[in-house]
C-alpha cells in the first residue's frame, strides 16, 4: 500500500564485508563491522549488538500514568520511567513481552493495548529499536500472582502522573528517560488526535532488532 507520507525512514540492507565480536558482554555485544556504502567506499563501524525492548505507558482511568523510579548505574541517576524490558528471549512476541514486563514491574494487566510508537534508541552506534506500547482498561494484580522483584526492581517507587503533568516534566527538562520522553509526548498528541493515531497491538515491526 503506497504511504500517504512523503517522508518516511526505510530499512537498508548495505553489503558487510567483515563483520567480528570485539566484546561479549553479559546482556550486549559490541561488534566491529565494514559496511560497503557502494562506489568504491568503505567504512568500519563499532556497535553495540542490542535485542531491543519494549515499554508500556500504562493510563488509568483518571488519565494519569504510571511513573517507576529505577537506579540505571550508567548515568548514575534514579529515573521515572514507563515499565519496560529487554526482548531477550529469542522468539518471543514483542506483545507478550510487554505484557510480562507491566505484571512483573507494575503488578497490573490490561485488557486494552495498541502500539503507540517506534524508534532507535542510540542509532549512531546501537542495534536497539524499541516498541512502546499504550495499555488501557488496566488492573491489579492479585497479591499470590505477583512477581518477587529484584536488583535494582526490588526498591522501585511507583507514581501515577495525569498525563498532562508528565509531558510537564519532560518540556521541563525533569525527566530523562526516552521510553518516558518519548511515549508520554506520543500519548498525548494520540490523546488530541482522538487516539486516531494509534495502530494495533500486532502492527508490522520490520525495524525490530535482529538480537545478538
Amino acid at each position: 500500500m503506497e504511504s500517504l507520507f512523503s517522508v518516511a525512514d526505510e530499512v537498508a540492507a548495505l553489503h558487510v564485508a567483515r563483520s567480528e565480536k570485539v566484546f561479549a558482554g553479559m546482556v550486549w555485544d559490541v561488534r566491529r563491522d565494514t559496511v560497503d556504502l557502494g562506489e568504491g567506499r568503505t567504512v568500519t563501524r563499532e556497535l553495540i549488538a542490542h535485542t531491543g525492548a519494549v515499554g508500556v505507558i500504562a493510563l488509568s482511568e483518571a488519565d494519569e500514568v504510571l511513573l517507576l523510579r529505577q537506579y540505571r548505574h550508567p548515568v548514575s541517576s534514579y529515573l521515572w520511567e514507563p515499565p519496560a524490558g529487554l526482548l531477550d528471549i529469542a522468539g518471543e512476541d514483542a506483545l507478550v513481552c510487554a505484557k510480562r514486563e507491566l505484571l512483573e514491574e507494575a503488578d497490573l494487566r490490561a485488557d486494552e493495548w495498541h502500539v503507540l510508537l517506534d524508534f532507535y534508541n542510540t542509532p549512531g552506534g546501537s542495534t536497539e529499536s524499541f516498541r512502546c506500547y499504550l495499555a488501557r482498561d488496566l488492573h491489579e494484580v492479585p497479591a499470590a500472582e505477583r512477581h518477587v522483584r529484584e536488583d535494582e526492581e526490588r526498591d522501585m517507587s511507583a507514581s501515577w502522573v495525569p498525563l498532562d503533568e508528565a509531558r510537564d516534566l519532560v518540556l521541563a527538562g525533569l525527566l530523562h528517560n526516552p521510553a518516558a520522553v518519548s511515549g508520554m509526548l506520543a500519548a498525548c498528541a494520540a490523546r488530541t488526535s482522538g487516539w486516531d493515531t494509534l495502530r494495533s497491538a500486532d502492527a508490522p515491526w520490520p525495524e525490530r532488532s535482529p538480537g545478538r
